[in-house]
């Protein structure tokens, strides 16, 4: 797979995580894409830091609106009953618990849920943006990622070593390879793509995989 394919293929997984009659904040990159790829049937309000709930799919071409933009700037469409308002109620949304799912990427994820999404030392940043405040307020983390970083360098690792947003926050890891979830015995691989085996998966981890009987 490309990038892009990569990208959808996450996306489409971690909509299955979605929840009906939920809120739901997107994280900026790939996390916005799982808008356009909601189950049939599930129905959830999905919320953007920047100041709107009720986020719908990306709108085409000729119905963009560049009032109407995600937490990362990029287009989107807002459905019926949805509504705008300000950062300060929309972060007090977040850190009043009331956001049931993150999804969010990382630069690097370890093994005991820790993350690291926000910089990398010596390269300009433009800010932590809202990431702090939804590992700290969510009910439920996921990270979608691609896998590997460039020339296949390990995103996930034993321990973090790039500054960390949030310790312990993270509880699913989902990623092109595949699906990883966050326990106090380590990282349990949950499922993998068809198109890799585990020990492909493992080589591609740095932590160590716990492979249980009901690996999907």
């Amino acid at each position: 797979m490309d990038k892009h394919e990569k990208q959808i293929y996450i996306a489409k997984r971690v909509a299955q995580e979605l929840e009906d009659g939920t809120v739901v904040n997107l994280g900026i990159g790939l996390p916005t894409k799982v808008a356009n790829y909601l189950p049939e049937g599930v129905s959830v309000q999905l919320q953007s830091e920047n100041g709107f709930i009720g986020l719908g799919p990306a709108p085409a071409e000729a119905d963009v609106d560049m009032n109407i933009v995600n937490a990362g700037g990029q287009p989107v469409t807002i459905k019926p009953g949805g509504c705008f308002f300000d950062s300060s109620l929309s972060f007090g949304i977040i850190r009043g618990g009331h956001v049931a799912l993150t999804v969010l990427g990382a630069l690097q994820v370890a093994e005991n849920g820790d993350i690291a999404n926000y910089m990398i030392p010596g390269k300009m940043v433009p800010g932590m943006g809202g990431a702090m405040d939804l590992l700290s307020g969510a009910k439920k983390v996921i990270v979608a990622m691609e896998h590997t970083a460039k020339e296949g360098a390990h995103k996930i690792l034993k321990t973090c070593n790039l500054p960390l947003t949030a310790v312990g926050a993270v509880d699913l890891i989902i990623t092109e390879m595949a699906v990883m979830r966050v326990t106090p015995e380590g990282l349990l691989l949950e499922e993998i793509n068809p198109e890799y085996t585990v020990e492909e998966v493992q080589r591609a981890t740095e932590a160590t995989l716990i492979v249980g009987e009901g690996l999907k």
